[in-house]
């Protein structure tokens, strides 16, 4: 592995600096006035947290021929991020690949890379990750920036604080401190996610939750996931898992799910759920999800009902967590929205009937996002550990 020198400290070095710097990654351009109205800080305290963060680079002040007029002699031109001021990669690790994409600061996808898994054991996987942050360095030199941090993505029960991947269904992993190992084999600060909450953190800070108190991301797809965010703040849970609603159970006599239970909402709308009752219902030994999907376009009757009977439980999954936190908005994501004209209707069906009283009045939006979307929200970690004092 290529040598890379101690990264750069990060010029905002209480909470409030740390506040104000993703208010303006998210909502930016914003005055100094708008920024105190937005942290609800005063505007000594914001002028104080602005001066560092412009002298460092990392924020700069537009200076226009329209600027607004100064109050009390104090500037009133909008400040942004510079985006190019640092690099970060993101990878998303599947069963079957590593997706990895080098992002600037506002989490921007400069470069993306696939990498297949010949062995999803931890000493293969970090051998293979370190091979594409080789590469990913290599093309950061090209932009003369520095790559301050790393994220990494898995799916399951991981333990942020302690970076350690205590149990990956999809990768038969327990107990893996993948932070502390990959930090070691590329030199460089790495934060380790369960995959949605990653997922979360980039939709948060830069996509469709951006200034929502209170939203949900769920993704079908190979699991059913959710992400919470409740005023403000990322779920995770006292234990680190937090917002399971693929393992609510909705139907006690429905299939055995693969955590005991039966009639989970996975068991009935994952992907391998999906494929088995499609095999079940008509007979065709269809080979993977695709070729599912591909039965029942083709009008296959019991395809179609198995596609409208996930729906219905994602929709019932859904309605739990309105009915429980009562969010502004649920955006649904992951590859399974392959299926979405199949399944539109009865997660609205299913929602409308089980949403109590005014949770039903939530925004329910289906958001496509390409895997290299995971990867960047891994990225968007590596960002927040990398400005936050609440860093890991």
């Amino acid at each position: 592995m290529r040598s890379t020198s101690p990264p750069e400290a990060f010029p905002a070095h209480t909470p409030a600096a740390s506040q104000i710097f993703t208010t303006v990654l998210s909502h930016g351009p914003l005055t100094r006035s708008e920024i105190a109205g937005r942290t609800r800080l005063s505007a000594a305290a914001v002028t104080k947290a602005v001066r560092p963060l412009i002298e460092a680079g990392y924020l700069l002040e537009d200076v226009a021929e329209d600027a607004r007029q100064p109050a009390l002699g104090r500037p009133a031109n909008p400040v942004r991020v510079d985006g190019g001021r640092a690099l970060f990669i993101g990878i998303k690790v599947t069963g079957d690949e590593l997706i990895a994409v080098l992002t600037d600061l506002c989490c921007r996808i400069r470069v993306a890379r696939h990498v297949p898994l010949t062995s999803r054991a931890p000493r293969s996987v970090l051998a293979s990750t370190a091979g594409l942050v080789q590469e990913l360095l290599t093309e950061a030199d090209g932009f003369g920036v520095r790559v301050q941090g790393i994220g990494i993505a898995v799916s399951g029960d991981v333990d942020r604080s302690a970076g350690v991947v205590r149990y990956s269904p999809f990768l038969e992993w327990r107990d893996v401190p993948l932070a502390e190992l990959a930090g070691m084999t590329t030199g460089l600060p790495v934060t380790v996610d369960n995959d949605v909450r990653a997922l979360t953190v980039a939709e948060q800070w830069f996509g469709a939750g951006v200034g929502l108190s209170d939203f949900a991301v769920v993704t079908v797809g190979a699991g059913i996931g959710c992400g919470l965010v409740v005023h403000g703040r990322v779920v995770a849970g006292a234990h680190g898992v937090a917002g399971e609603i693929g393992h609510v159970p909705i139907d006690p006599a429905g299939p055995l799910c693969h955590c005991g239970n039966r009639g989970c909402v996975e068991a009935i709308a994952s992907d391998s759920a999906i494929v088995a009752q499609v095999r079940e219902v008509t007979g065709v030994r269809v080979a993977d999800a695709a070729a599912a999907l591909d039965l029942a376009h083709d009008g296959d009757p019991g395809a179609r009902e198995v596609y409208a009977r996930a729906g219905e439980a994602i929709g019932r999954g859904i309605a739990t967590v309105a009915n429980l936190l009562g969010p502004e908005r649920v955006i649904i994501s992951g590859e399974g929205l392959a299926a979405y004209d199949l399944f539109a209707e009865q997660i609205r069906d299913a929602f409308g009937a089980a949403a109590f009283g005014s949770a039903a009045m939530c925004d329910v939006q289906t958001r496509p996002l390409p895997f290299e979307e995971w990867a960047r929200g891994a990225a968007a970690t590596a960002i927040q550990s990398f400005i936050t004092s609440e860093a890991h």
